[in-house]
C-alpha cells in the first residue's frame, strides 16, 4: 500500500510488554495512526512474570496471565495484531519489513512510517552434548511455560535439575517442588544468587535445603547423556559425577535479541543490546526500540548497562509509543530494583553489589543487619536481613539488598527511590517512614540498617 494513501502507520515488532505498551499508547496518542504489531508466538500482551506459578498449578488456566488478547487489542483499541508472524528482515532505506506467516510459509510485506523493535531477549543456552533433548527446556515465553506444564502432567518426571542460580532459577524451583518433583539446582559459581551478597545468598540457600532442595555450587554441568528414546537421564559434571534427571530446565541468563535490528544498521552498545536515546530512538531513522532487547542507562553507575525486567520493558514501550504518538517523553534510566519469591523467603535488591561497585570506582563498604519486620511483640513477628552499600568518599547510597519472609518486597522501593534521587546516607536517616505494630518496629529496618552504615567507619 503506497503511504501517499493511507494515514501514518505505525509497525511493532514484538507483542510482549514494550511492544504493546509502544502499540497501545501510540494509537491513544494518536487516533488516526496505523498500528500492526507482529509476534512470532501465539500469544501476546501476557504476565511473563506469572509463568513460574502457572507451571506450579497456582495459576490454573493460562488465559488469566494474557492481559489482552488479538480480538481485544482489534475491537476495542484499534490495533491489529498478527500473531504467528514472524519479522525476518527490515529495510530502512525502503521502510519497509518482511516477515514469515508461520503456519502457511507465506512471505507478507508491510511498509512502515514509524518502527518498534519490541523482540525482547533470548535465553542463553550453554553449548553442551545433549541440550537438545526433548525433555530439555528453557523459559522465556508464555508457550516455554505451556510446553514445561504440559511435560511435567503427562510425562509426571520425578526429576529435574535446574542449570543456573539466579532469581528465575529460584521461582521454578519453588514451582517444580509445588508439583512434587526432586529438584537439583546447578550452579558454576560459588554460591547461587551470584548478583546478591554472600549474606543474603546463603539465607536463599538455606530455604532451599530446608525445603530439600540440592544445591551444587561450584559445578559446572559438561554435559548431558541422553537415552536411545532423545531424552536426558544424566547431568554429567566436569568432575565425573553424574547426576539422574527426567527434566531439565537451562536458567543460564537472558541475551539481547539483536539480530534482526543490526541487519537493519541499528547500533548495539558494550552491553551487547541495542543502543537508545532517552525518547527510545536507534541511531536509524523512524526505527525505536523497547524492552529485553534494549540497553538502559544504570542511574547508580552512570554507565549502559543490560537489566531485562518486565516494568522496565512497559515504561520504555510506553516512552516509545508517546514519542511515536507525537508527545514528549523520555526514559532515563534505572536503579536495577528486583523482588522474587522462593518458598517462604521474599528476597529483594536494587542498585550495585560491592563487586560493581567498585568495577565502577567507588569505594564501596557495606553493613548488612538483621531486625524484626514489625513490632517484636506483634503477633507473627518476622525477622528481615537488610544489607546496605555506599561510597565511603561521599557517602552515597549505592545499592540495598534484602531477605525476609514477610516486608522485603516493598521496602526495596525506598531505596529505589533514594538511589534514583543519589541520596546519601544521611539524607536518608531522616526519611519520614511509616510506623505502627501490625507493619513495623519504631525503628524500621530501613532506618536501622542506613544508620549501621552512617556508623561505621
Amino acid at each position: 500500500m503506497n503511504s501517499k494513501t493511507r494515514s501514518e502507520r505505525l509497525v511493532v515488532i514484538g507483542g510482549c510488554a514494550a511492544g504493546m505498551s509502544a502499540a497501545s499508547k501510540a494509537k491513544r496518542m494518536n487516533k488516526n495512526l496505523q498500528v500492526i504489531a507482529l509476534e512470532k508466538t501465539p500469544h501476546v500482551s501476557y504476565s511473563a512474570c506469572g509463568i513460574p506459578y502457572y507451571v506450579a498449578d497456582l495459576v490454573r488456566d493460562a488465559r488469566d496471565l494474557i492481559a489482552v488478547t488479538p480480538e481485544e487489542f482489534r475491537d476495542q483499541r484499534g490495533i491489529e495484531v498478527l500473531i504467528r508472524h514472524e519479522v525476518v528482515d527490515i529495510h530502512p532505506v525502503k521502510k519497509t519489513v518482511t516477515a514469515i506467516q508461520l503456519d502457511s510459509g507465506k512471505e507478507i510485506g508491510l511498509d512502515y512510517d514509524k518502527l518498534v523493535i519490541a523482540v525482547g531477549g533470548v535465553p542463553k543456552k550453554p553449548e553442551l552434548p545433549g541440550m537438545n533433548a526433548k525433555n530439555v527446556f528453557t523459559l522465556q515465553t508464555l508457550q516455554d511455560g505451556l510446553h514445561i506444564r504440559k511435560y511435567i502432567d503427562e510425562q509426571r518426571p520425578k526429576r529435574t535439575a535446574i542449570i543456573g542460580g539466579g532469581y528465575i532459577a529460584m521461582e521454578m524451583t519453588e514451582a517444580f517442588r509445588q508439583r512434587f518433583l526432586e529438584v537439583s539446582v546447578i550452579q558454576k559459581r560459588d554460591q547461587i544468587l551470584p548478583d546478591f551478597e554472600p549474606e543474603i545468598a546463603e539465607k536463599v540457600a538455606a530455604e532451599l535445603t530446608r525445603n530439600e532442595v540440592k544445591i551444587f555450587t561450584a559445578s559446572a554441568a559438561t554435559a548431558l547423556e541422553a537415552s536411545g528414546g532423545g531424552l536426558a537421564k544424566n547431568v554429567i559434571f566436569a568432575d565425573g559425577r553424574q547426576l539422574s534427571v527426567d527434566l531439565v530446565l537451562v536458567s543460564t541468563g537472558l541475551a539481547p535479541n539483536t539480530k534482526l535490528a543490526e541487519m537493519a544498521g541499528v547500533r548495539v552498545g558494550s552491553t551487547a543490546a541495542i543502543v537508545v536515546d532517552w525518547k527510545m530512538q536507534t541511531n536509524v531513522s523512524n526505527i525505536y526500540a523497547a524492552g529485553d532487547c534494549v540497553e538502559v542507562k544504570h542511574l547508580v553507575s552512570g554507565k549502559p548497562d543490560y537489566i531485562p525486567l518486565g516494568p522496565t520493558a512497559n515504561k520504555q514501550g510506553r516512552v516509545a509509543g508517546e514519542n511515536i504518538g507525537g508527545g514528549t517523553a523520555m526514559f532515563k534510566g534505572v536503579v536495577g530494583t528486583m523482588v522474587f519469591k522462593t518458598f517462604d523467603l521474599e528476597v529483594a535488591k536494587n542498585g550495585l553489589n560491592v563487586a560493581e561497585a567498585q568495577r565502577w570506582g567507588f569505594d564501596a563498604d557495606k553493613v548488612t543487619i538483621t531486625e524484626n519486620s514489625k513490632a517484636g511483640y506483634y503477633p507473627g513477628v518476622k525477622s528481615i536481613t537488610v544489607t546496605v552499600i555506599w561510597d565511603k568518599r561521599s557517602r552515597r547510597l549505592l545499592g540495598a539488598q534484602m531477605v525476609g519472609q514477610e516486608g522485603a518486597s516493598k521496602r526495596i522501593d525506598v531505596f529505589a527511590t533514594a538511589l534514583t534521587n543519589k541520596m546519601t546516607l544521611d539524607e536518608m536517616a531522616n526519611l519520614d517512614v511509616s510506623y505502627a505494630p501490625p507493619f513495623a518496629p519504631v525503628w524500621d529496618p530501613v532506618l536501622v540498617a542506613v544508620n549501621a552504615a552512617r556508623g561505621k567507619r
